[in-house]
């Protein structure tokens, strides 16, 4: 096991800078599974949370599915859909939330999952979120730009056409390996560097680098275990697109609470280190409730 010493504040004194030992454990084949497992669990337990916090996705797989009858997104429909496994990570913070919550034994809501809003590091979380994006928006466009390399810029003229040009010529097969070997690396970048980014970020209100550094540890660290992992979540998110990407409502939910518990597997923190509570929510007050000497004039100087 790997230990070294985090920047993150461990006590639950919001002033407190003391360091948090981190280690990182040696996992297998078996963890996966528990993770898998324990993330199951917590679906069956909390299925209408799951689902309402991912209708987004089979809503989104039903517009592009539409959207392919118009031909000329035909090309980008594969990369649109491979390339939402990179938004994963950051769409599931809610699923971190709620897993969370239950594994300490907290009853959860769904309005429980928006807490995620208040944590101190949500900022460093949005930050790593924007990253993802921009590393989506890099895949699609260089997706498009292999497709044009090799079939110009003439759209195909049907789904069927598409198909038939892929998978029966030179270029297509060429289409084929070159794509899919460039989203493998994507794939290998974004799930290197949040495997357990974004859970840590909000259990340990680690920063959005030292979260980055942490992954990219745990990867190094079991390279076997991390690669596996991303097959598994890679055949998951394929099965979970059919019929018509509705298997999504059921597979992201899943695999988002099971990296919760990757997480816990990987990563063990100084028992002594305590989570911190998020903040006390503020004190309502009623509108015509003014501090006494916003208006001095109004006060009784008998």
């Amino acid at each position: 096991m790997a230990t070294y010493h985090s920047n993150v504040a461990p006590h639950a004194r919001p002033g407190d800078e003391v360091a948090a030992e981190l280690t990182i454990r040696n996992i297998d084949f078996s963890d996966l599974q528990r993770a898998l497992q324990l993330g199951w669990e917590d679906f069956k337990a909390m299925p209408s949370h799951a689902l309402m916090l991912c209708a987004i996705y089979p809503v989104l797989g039903l517009v592009l599915a539409r959207a392919a009858f118009g031909y000329s997104v035909i090309p980008l429909l594969f990369p649109l859909a491979a390339g939402f496994a990179l938004l994963g990570p950051f769409a599931a913070l809610g699923l971190y939330e709620l897993s969370s919550r239950r594994e300490r034994g907290i009853e959860a809501s769904a309005w429980d999952a928006f807490e995620v809003l208040r944590s101190p590091s949500f900022g460093a979380m949005l930050g790593l979120g924007t990253l993802l994006l921009a590393l989506f928006v890099t895949w699609v466009a260089t997706a498009q730009a292999i497709y044009i390399a090799v079939f110009g810029y003439g759209g195909a003229t049907g789904f069927g056409d598409f198909i038939q040009h892929v998978l029966t010529t030179r270029q297509g097969w060429w289409l084929i390996v070159v794509g899919c070997g460039t989203g493998f690396l994507f794939a290998l970048l974004a799930l290197s560097i949040t495997v357990v980014s974004f859970p840590l970020m909000l259990d340990r209100r680690a920063g959005a680098l030292e979260a980055m550094v942490t992954s990219l540890r745990v990867t190094a660290k079991n390279p076997v275990a991390i690669g596996t992992w991303g097959l598994i979540v890679a055949a998951l998110l394929v099965i979970g697109t059919i019929p018509f990407f509705l298997g999504l409502a059921v597979v992201v939910p899943l695999l988002g609470h099971a990296t919760w518990h990757l997480y816990r597997e990987v990563i063990a923190v100084d028992p002594n280190a305590v989570r911190l509570a998020p903040p006390a929510p503020p004190q309502r007050k009623p509108a015509a409730d003014f501090p006494a000497n916003l208006f001095p004039w109004s006060r009784d100087d008998k």
